[in-house]
């Protein structure tokens, strides 16, 4: 298994935090897209988050089914900026509770099914998915060479204080 590090500065991340918990008019939460530059290790490689991209409001469908559905306007948008900015796009959601967040099983599928298309604009950078929790996160990170999910081993704010929000054990 790969070693995946995942670093934020602790500004970005108060940002995100804020914008999933901006209520939606219809959808039950919200949903973005987190740019991150990538460099490899010797045992894995290290992600760091630059800029945040949330979903449109037009861009979410109106599907009571799951919390939040994005239009394929939200994905051509992030595969956009993945192909424009050369990053890899990491899709960030929501969980509204305190402690270690886990993917749901829709979660997982609908992930699975559009995070290899950005292997399309940029087919040799990892992609992945992150949720939160009012406290936590944990993520995914789909690499192109193995075509392999691997979990993202830890997850650090950085700043004043720096603190590790995930940390697999």
């Amino acid at each position: 298994m790969k070693k995946i590090s995942f670093k934020i500065t602790s500004g970005l991340d108060r940002a995100i935090r804020s914008n999933l918990q901006t209520r939606h008019k219809f959808a039950a939460e919200r949903v973005g897209f987190i740019a991150c530059s990538v460099a490899s290790l010797d045992d894995g490689l290290i992600l760091l988050a630059k800029d945040y991209y949330p979903v449109d409001d037009d861009d979410y469908i109106d599907d009571m089914s799951v919390g939040a559905m994005m239009g394929p306007a939200a994905i051509r948008k992030a595969l956009k900026i993945a192909y424009i900015e050369n990053m890899c796009m990491f899709h960030v959601h929501m969980h509204e509770h305190r402690g270690v967040p886990s993917f749901s099983k829709v979660d997982l599928r609908e992930s699975s099914k559009f995070i290899p298309d950005f292997w399309n604009v940029r087919p040799k950078l990892p992609h992945g998915t992150i949720v939160l929790s009012h406290d936590l996160a944990r993520g995914l990170c789909w690499t192109p060479n193995p075509k392999s999910i691997f979990p993202i081993t830890d997850i650090t704010v950085t700043g004043s204080p720096l603190s590790k929000i995930w940390r697999r054990s």
